[in-house]
């Protein structure tokens, strides 16, 4: 008899930034309500580890949603006329639209990559409709080092190359089967959609300004990077750190910029002492 995995998929209509969006998300568990990012030009299958550990869905309800071009949500209507770049309005409209979609109670926002920078702009922006944020790989700003604009070319297979240029932030001691799992999210992306992520990653993100503003009485803040991460460097995370008052920050050892799908078992150690500390806020 084939076992069933407790995963749960559903799709949703939202107004987002004037936009009809559909949006495809999964969620597994009960209790605290745990809303997980995905990175650029991916989706929410990388946190399907999360999902599937019973020591964190006994606690909390752990959801991921697919940002509209990405995964199984569609872009919206007229996307063949245009080109897709993430801004910083667009996407604190989405994730807030559907916590509220879904009549999330104070939810915990966790992030990676780009979905650890934006909730830097949350723990400021709406600090007092989360409980906490979590920030993988997270900082509030870093210089590029990659070129984007030939990322969406007829003659250029965009999937093969993101998932070549970003192959290099997976720690080496990441298991063969998780490294090709978190690449394949890469290789199967819908053109365009790392350059337009990365537009709200290198122009439209640059929080420097603001996150010594974060009040993390009121929404507290937790950042965890990879020790391998060349592209959100622990020397980033930790500056960020040092700018937000109470924030906890912390290094992980023998991960890269992908720890929830790249290796979730050593990612566990690292995110369950967390998630303990958060289950226990007010």
């Amino acid at each position: 008899m084939v076992e069933l995995e407790p995963i749960v998929g559903r799709y949703m209509t939202l107004q987002i930034g004037g936009r009809s969006c559909r949006i495809y998300f999964e969620e597994a568990g009960s209790g605290i309500p745990l809303l997980c990012l995905h990175t650029a030009g991916a989706d929410g299958r990388q946190f399907r580890h999360l999902m599937l550990d019973p020591a964190i869905t006994a606690r909390y309800r752990v959801i991921a949603f697919d940002l509209p071009w990405h995964g199984k949500s569609l872009p919206w209507e007229g996307y063949e006329v245009e080109d897709y770049a993430l801004t910083t309005d667009f996407y604190t409209a989405a994730i807030m639209g559907v916590a509220n979609a879904l009549e999330l109670d104070r939810p915990v926002v966790m992030g990676c990559s780009m979905g650890g920078r934006i909730v830097l702009h949350l723990a400021h922006a709406h600090a007092d409709d989360l409980r906490a944020v979590i920030g993988l790989e997270a900082a509030d700003h870093q210089q590029p080092w990659y070129d984007t604009e030939w990322l969406n070319r007829p003659d250029v297979h965009g999937g093969e190359v993101c998932a070549a240029m970003i192959s290099g932030l997976v720690a080496p001691q990441s298991p063969d089967r998780y490294r090709w799992e978190t690449l394949w999210g890469y290789l199967s992306s819908g053109p365009g959609v790392f350059r337009g992520d990365l537009h709200f990653y290198r122009a439209d993100s640059d929080f420097r300004d603001r996150v010594h503003l974060i009040d993390t009485t009121r929404c507290p803040v937790f950042l965890l990077t990879g020790e391998y991460d060349f592209s959100c460097t622990p020397a980033d995370t930790l500056r960020t750190a040092k700018d937000i008052p109470g924030v906890e920050a912390e290094i992980m050892e023998d991960l890269g910029h992908f720890p929830m799908s790249e290796n979730p078992e050593k990612f566990r150690e690292y995110i369950l002492p967390v998630l303990d500390r958060v289950a226990r806020l007010k």
